[in-house]
């Protein structure tokens, strides 16, 4: 007896040590953060983390993923491009113009949308693009505000030295354009946008749907990131675009909690909705980032970003930095890729295989 008490205490204490050492174990699992903004395309993850999606499938995929609080946007993107985020709500310039150029090989996981009128330019005292000559004009600089407002401005005849850049933080942007003088204008993008054009005597002169599918809202991820997170993000993603593009309660009940997280009325966030380009569909995605019309708007941006001096100073040429593309084509240098649009997790998505 004395011989089995042993062993039975004995046993315990192996039970007990084992225990400990999975739940130190799972103590060290890292936790993969992605970062992101409010941007009515970008809305849906607020949905997919309340929700449970965002668990549901980082437990399938045995990860474990968070977001962080909603951020401004650049200090968002200097989050990941520091490597304290693995992921990143962003546009395919910032993607460029940030993380790329400051080292760190990027993926664009996601495909989500593309702005159709979701970015504008907006007035008071003017009706037209050319009332900007000699304005003020508030926006993110260095962001993809500063490219449409450059490709605005082109379109319309005149040149960025027509305006006065004044960079201000999406926070406070809408604020800051309400309390300056009715000579000053603002670019920006939405939900910030429509709460700019509902001020009084606001017109909007130029929006995203003049250059469309050049403004990409992607799910930017460290190339480097394991399998199972890429699989576990595209795969809640998409779960939440069957439910956002459904009919029923659960469809209701998901956009009315996107239009909450995006501060504003539900008919405010539905007209929000009809300015972006959803890719509800993951074969719509893959379609998309497959095409070749994506090849001819990296070129743009990359020129335009190097002209404007968003390379650095370090970097001597817009070929400095290589983009590559789903059928693996490169632009720029073949020995430098930091931005890769790749569709393959997007197409497991599309075969039912997540």
């Amino acid at each position: 007896m004395k011989t089995l008490k042993h062993l039975s205490m004995a046993l315990v204490a192996c039970i007990v040590i084992a225990a400990s050492g999975i739940q130190s174990r799972a103590a060290d699992q890292p936790t993969y953060t992605v970062a992101r903004s409010h941007y009515a395309g970008w809305e849906p993850w607020d949905y997919i983390e309340s929700s449970g999606i965002l668990k549901k499938w980082s437990d399938k995929y045995g990860v474990k993923i968070k977001l962080t609080p909603w951020m401004d946007y650049v200090p968002s993107m200097e989050l990941y491009t520091a490597g304290k985020a693995v992921g990143c709500l962003m546009t395919n310039m910032d993607a460029l113009t940030m993380p790329a150029v400051g080292g760190v090989d990027s993926t664009a996981l996601i495909m989500g949308d593309f702005s159709n009128g979701n970015d504008g330019i907006v007035l008071r005292k003017g009706t037209s693009i050319k009332d900007l000559k000699g304005r003020k004009v508030l926006l993110v600089e260095l962001t993809v505000s500063d490219y449409m407002l450059s490709r605005g401005l082109g379109q319309n005849g005149m040149a960025d030295s027509d305006v006065v850049r004044v960079n201000t933080a999406d926070s406070a942007i809408v604020s800051a354009f309400a309390a300056s003088p009715v000579e000053t204008a603002i670019v920006t993008w939405n939900p910030l946008l429509m709460q700019a054009r509902n001020l009084k005597g606001a017109t909007m002169v130029f929006d995203s749907s003049k250059i469309p599918g050049e403004i990409m809202d992607l799910l930017v991820i460290r190339t480097d990131a394991p399998a199972a997170v890429k699989k576990a993000l595209v795969g809640a993603w998409y779960e939440a675009m069957g439910i956002m593009s459904g009919q029923g309660k659960a469809t209701d009940e998901a956009i009315a909690d996107m239009a909450k997280s995006a501060g504003g009325s539900l008919a405010e966030f539905q007209a929000q909705l009809k300015t972006t380009r959803m890719f509800y569909d993951s074969k719509d995605a893959v379609a998309f980032t497959k095409g070749d019309g994506i090849k001819k708007t990296m070129e743009l941006v990359r020129t335009f970003s190097f002209d404007h001096g968003l390379y650095g100073q370090s970097l001597t040429s817009k070929d400095a930095i290589g983009i590559e593309f789903a059928d693996k084509a490169v632009l720029g240098n073949k020995n430098n890729v930091k931005l890769r649009f790749d569709s393959v997790y997007m197409q497991l998505a599309a075969e039912g295989k997540l």
